[in-house]
């Protein structure tokens, strides 16, 4: 690991008062944050101004739950964190898709045109860093203008967030 936890001698009030937005205060510290939040405790307030852009993006986007976690599972797997994967296969079951929806991430081709749509636009965010005429079209058939912008929102701070988790070395629980 790049970027070790905070030791938890060094979590002080600021740096739990970083996680507010995001864990009860029974989990601000370095065993209840987990491996990825203890990582980011070594920046208290890079960690409190992210977790409230993540934490919107997580629980109050308009983004349907379902079309939320294709995207984050499509953004997670072309940037091959590992992390951000594991963590979101159990999110997206909850949110309604399938164990063929989620394998269908890994390979690109999806079921329905507008499942389609979706891994698109995370490859087109990804790959061109904008969306061509076709996919804002075939995205507009289910969702509005906001939640496309909710969309764009969810590949580009997923992305970051696996550009950082990726970087400091964070890896899934089981591969620690």
């Amino acid at each position: 690991m790049r970027l070790p936890p905070l030791p938890a001698e060094s979590w002080d009030d600021d740096t739990r008062a970083a996680f507010r937005a995001l864990l009860p205060a029974a989990r601000r510290n370095p065993e209840g944050a987990g491996p990825a939040m203890s990582v980011l405790a070594n920046h208290p307030e890079l960690t409190e101004a992210f977790l409230g852009f993540s934490v919107y993006l997580l629980f109050r986007s308009s983004l349907p739950p379902r079309v939320r976690e294709l995207a984050i599972l499509r953004v997670a797997h072309r940037t091959d964190c590992a992390y951000e994967w594991q963590h979101h296969t159990g999110f997206a079951a909850t949110a309604g898709l399938s164990e063929a929806d989620i394998a269908a991430v890994q390979n690109g081709a999806t079921a329905t045109e507008f499942d389609q749509a979706v891994l698109d636009a995370a490859d087109e965010l990804l790959d061109e860093s904008t969306l061509s005429d076709q996919t804002w079209a075939a995205l507009s058939d289910q969702l509005s203008d906001r939640q496309r912008m909710d969309l764009v929102f969810t590949v580009g701070g997923y992305s970051l967030l696996a550009m950082a988790f990726n970087t400091f070395g964070v890896m899934p629980e089981h591969e620690r």
